[in-house]
């Protein structure tokens, strides 16, 4: 690869390197590097060549199935840059819609997907029951899960709004509870499976969705009773930010009442949340606590996301809320940034009556405007090209045992995308490569674009387009150099 500009965390400004790729790997890193005996040569164009993404947060299979998924949503993460899309997936209604032992339940997660995905890929376990969290070390063991996760406000709460039946929905024995209790024996898991294996512990780790399952129920009540506010309004104000941050706060303290170091605060989406995020750092410092924003919420408010397209948990926020979310990314507060990609058509989102935002399902994709989306408005605000490396690509990878992955630098996986930083174009959901036949993001104009996408130095996307055949991997973490 010759005439690119190559983007990396560690250096203030891109440099003029060509990147030698041999089996897979970067060989050669310099400003000139011979191309006698090379297979191919590749002209950049002079564009800027970013780390492959590693999207931390996705949801392959959650309404649609998992092998569909892997291969329709693996397409957009190609045309986005990412390069390495890491799943969350549990037991219970969506994904597989069944209960049972993940010594059953995961080898069928991984045939749904095996082959079909245009870039590497890998999952992050819910652990659902108490079986689940005596499986915690056999699945970093047999398959190399080193990420967990909890669902806070499942413990009342269903996926969409107001929940019953939780044994249903989560298809735990009828007896089981998922409350705060059952959080907390996670957490002792999780940490005894650091113990049990120190040499993997660093990688190791426990992500948190951070909302309050009473808070919620009753604000959804007073919205629905005052009658006064709709759309996303309704919903953002249904789930009130103090939610997010009473949950942070109950989330830091099992952590340190478990002894467990690393934890990972997933799509922080308001001013409370985040503040309340680092007034947990200060109380407990010897918690490693990672913060994670998705792009969704850096892009889009209550007022410009593009319909009822816009529901997600927890919601996108008012635009003082964007706008804080931005000034705390800028003063490095915040760790990475992911799409949150769930892939929801039509069809399955929007219920009747249409309008109802509290009948509507909740999620949508973006893996194809995470880089795009990022680069843009980050350009806006003085949002370093190396600090944008940072958040979506370096960082993720190191937390989640990707060794392998996360710059372009010698000896590493050759994961990269060619962006364009001078390319504005607008957003329309039909020229998406997910099968989602909308977007929140419509009509919003951005200023960069991903242009071609390489996984292990083989092209995957060229001037847009997907490429060839499926040759994602599943990566059993943590991975080697």
């Amino acid at each position: 690869m010759k005439n690119v500009r190559v983007v990396r965390h560690d250096q203030a400004e891109p440099a003029a390197l060509d990147i030698g790729v041999r089996d897979g790997r970067v060989a050669h890193l310099a400003p000139a590097v011979d191309t006698e005996g090379a297979r191919a040569v590749v002209d950049g164009g002079g564009k800027l060549a970013f780390p492959g993404v590693v999207d931390a947060h996705q949801h392959w299979g959650i309404y649609h199935p998992l092998s569909e998924d892997a291969g329709t949503e693996s397409r957009a993460c190609a045309q986005g840059g990412v390069t390495s899309a890491i799943n969350y997936i549990r037991t219970g209604q969506y994904y597989l819609n069944r209960g049972g032992p993940y010594r059953e339940f995961f080898p069928d997660v991984l045939a749904a997907t095996d082959r079909r995905s245009y870039v590497d890929y890998a999952f992050h376990v819910a652990p659902m029951t108490v079986q689940h969290i005596e499986e915690i070390p056999e699945l970093v063991r047999d398959h190399g899960v080193t990420s967990f996760k909890i669902f806070m406000f499942y413990g009342g709460h269903g996926l969409h709004g107001q929940s019953a039946d939780q044994s249903s929905f989560l298809m735990i024995p009828p007896d089981a509870r998922y409350d705060y209790a059952h959080f907390e024996f996670v957490m002792r898991g999780v940490q005894a499976t650091r113990e049990r294996f120190p040499d993997l512990a660093d990688a190791i780790s426990l992500s948190l969705h951070c909302e309050t399952a009473e808070i919620m129920r009753a604000y959804t009540r007073l919205v629905e009773q005052e009658g006064t506010l709709t759309g996303l309004a309704a919903y953002s104000a249904s789930r009130p930010p103090h939610s997010e941050g009473l949950a942070v706060s109950i989330a830091a303290y099992l952590a340190h009442e478990t002894g467990l170091p690393t934890i990972n605060l997933l799509h922080l989406s308001s001013a409370k949340a985040v503040d309340a995020a680092l007034r947990m750092a200060q109380a407990f410092p010897h918690v490693d606590f990672r913060r994670e924003v998705t792009v969704g919420h850096l892009l889009a408010d209550i007022d410009t996301a593009y319909g009822l397209g816009g529901k997600v948990n927890p919601p996108l926020r008012p635009r003082e809320d964007v706008e804080a979310l931005w000034g705390y990314l800028l003063d490095g507060k915040l760790d990475w940034v992911v799409s949150d990609h769930a892939c929801c058509r039509a069809e399955v989102k929007f219920g009747q009556p249409a309008d109802d935002v509290f009948v509507a399902k909740s999620g949508f994709g973006g893996a194809e405007y995470l880089l795009p989306g990022l680069v843009s408005e980050g350009a806006k605000r003085g949002l370093s090209y190396a600090r944008v490396a940072e958040l979506t690509s370096w960082a993720p990878a190191r937390r989640f045992g990707l060794a392998t992955k996360g710059a372009i630098a010698e000896g590493l996986d050759a994961d990269f995308c060619l962006v364009d930083p001078d390319h504005t174009w607008t957003v329309r959901a039909d020229e998406s490569l997910s099968t989602q036949d909308y977007t929140p993001f419509e009509g919003m104009e951005l200023t960069a674009r991903v242009t071609d996408t390489f996984l292990r130095g083989e092209q995957i996307l060229r001037d847009g387009n997907v490429v060839g055949q499926p040759r994602g991997r599943y990566l059993t973490r943590p991975t080697r150099p």
